[in-house]
């Protein structure tokens, strides 16, 4: 299915692994077509879109494959009920007080900023509040990156991106928010999705290998 990776299928839903570049749903313009959902629905016509990720993220993404389970699948990540986990390489190392388990959490409110769109920033008097989870993994010394694990709490648009910005630690790679760098990509990939299976009812454990 033009190079995109199937993790998981059924008769109801469907779980791939977005490529970095590639659009989650067509954009503005025939240059734009090409994306995640449209190469989906030619393998399974009707397949709809539940959730998105940036272009320049990798990782893991829903699809519904009626439109009962896509109503199931998006109020239970309004209401909180999937578990997300991402993991990314950032400048430097970041420090923080930590709970039990080694988790800190960024809480700024964010908002779009709109005369530079598709940017948004940290914004105290209308930002919407926007809440991160994130745990050391590993610090590489010769490089002065470290591997983090992300837990978005809240989805606002660009997120991890603008709260890591706005912690001193921009992800390698992000040409949007960070200073210029050598990396081929964004070193963002949405790794792991827990959730009730909105049919069956039973866990949904997915975890996709992060490629960097």
């Amino acid at each position: 299915m033009d190079d995109v990776e199937v993790l998981h299928e059924d008769a109801h839903l469907l779980a791939l692994v977005k490529p970095a570049g590639l659009l989650s749903v067509p954009g503005r313009g025939p240059q734009n077509a090409d994306c995640l959902s449209t190469r989906a629905q030619r393998r399974w016509p009707g397949a709809l879109i539940v959730h998105r990720l940036d272009q320049a993220t990798s990782g893991l993404l829903l699809m519904a494959r009626s439109a009962a389970v896509q109503r199931a699948l998006s109020s239970a990540f309004a209401e909180r009920r999937v578990h997300k986990r991402y993991e990314a390489l950032v400048h430097g190392r970041p420090s923080a007080a930590t709970d039990a388990d080694g988790w800190a959490e960024i809480d700024l409110p964010l908002i779009v900023d709109w005369p530079n769109r598709p940017r948004s920033k940290v914004d105290h008097a209308s930002g919407k509040p926007s809440r991160t989870r994130w745990r050391l993994l590993a610090h590489d010394a010769a490089t002065d990156t470290a591997r983090l694990a992300l837990e978005p709490v809240t989805g606002r648009s660009h997120q991890l991106r603008v709260h890591l910005l706005a912690l001193g630690h921009p992800i390698v790679g992000d040409a949007l928010y960070g200073a210029p760098d050598t990396a081929p990509r964004l070193m963002l990939h949405a790794c792991a999705l827990r959730l009730e299976h909105p049919v069956s009812g039973h866990t949904l454990d997915l975890r996709s290998d992060v490629p960097f």
